[in-house]
């Protein structure tokens, strides 16, 4: 019945979120160590629309949503107010469209998630370029622009890129009106940090961090995939993925994480 009930209500929705909560708090993945983040993604996507379409009819409403919520409600944690202040909340937005104002909308389901009004770290990865295209400046812009906007809206403290060079990084710094505080290296293609990247974030108080995700985090074919395997005969090739967010809590003090989850909104394409 959850299955079917499911289905149904993907099949007259609009929009998708996925909300996987505290990943530490699911004991099937705490047993076992993802060998990478892009299984630790489908791993806990398909875990959480499975868990959500075994409750539908039981105690879920079924009237037609715009935006569908799919969530294991066990799994949310909010951050408790007092406690906030020794709490470092941040996050990494892959764009999987290219709409910029997916931004805003990803921080928002990010804060409401968490019970928090802000955002204290937020690095962002635009969609890949197409191919045989170098990222440029240009490309950057719209998506750097809407940062800068929840920045000086206090939604976010401070924003941060992911794989740029010292050239493009230093042209983002110079025209940029929030400067960047850090930006992420992906060490699988540089085993060192390259000298004169390293020489020019020192100059202008850039914080170097490293990361192992891959360039495509969550594509197309693979959210369409997992939609499949977890709601058989879904029509899952209407359902296109338009950003995932990965958030982390961390205890300031001891440098330990609290909290992980996964949020993902994607659209659905009807004919």
């Amino acid at each position: 019945m959850g299955t079917e009930s499911a289905r149904a209500l993907l099949e007259r929705a609009g929009r998708l979120t996925l909300q996987t909560g505290n990943l530490l708090s699911w004991g099937c993945l705490r047993k076992k160590c993802p060998a990478t983040p892009g299984e630790e993604v489908r791993d806990c996507m398909q875990k959480t629309l499975t868990e959500w379409s075994s409750k539908i009819g039981q105690d879920q409403n079924q009237e037609t949503l715009e935006v569908l919520e799919c969530t294991v409600a066990q799994a949310i944690e909010k951050i408790n107010p007092e406690e906030r202040d020794e709490l470092k909340v941040s996050a990494k937005l892959f764009i999987v469209g290219s709409n910029s104002s997916s931004i805003r909308d990803a921080v928002d389901l990010a804060c409401s998630a968490l019970g928090v009004a802000q955002l204290d770290s937020v690095i962002i990865v635009p969609p890949p370029v197409e191919d045989g295209t170098n990222l440029s400046l240009e490309y950057l812009q719209p998506y750097w622009k809407e940062l800068e906007n929840l920045v000086q809206h206090k939604k976010i403290v401070a924003i941060g890129t992911s794989d740029l060079d010292k050239t493009l990084l230093e042209q983002l710094y110079l025209w940029a009106q929030v400067k960047p505080s850090s930006n992420q290296v992906n060490l699988a293609s540089c085993c060192v940090m390259p000298p004169d990247l390293t020489a020019f974030a020192k100059e202008c108080d850039i914080q170097l961090l490293t990361h192992n995700d891959p360039k495509e985090l969550l594509c197309e074919a693979s959210f369409q995939e997992v939609l499949q395997e977890s709601i058989q005969n879904v029509k899952a090739n209407e359902w296109i993925p338009l950003w995932l967010l990965r958030y982390s809590v961390i205890v300031k003090s001891r440098g330990i994480i609290k909290s992980k989850g996964y949020i993902i909104q994607a659209k659905r394409n009807a004919s």
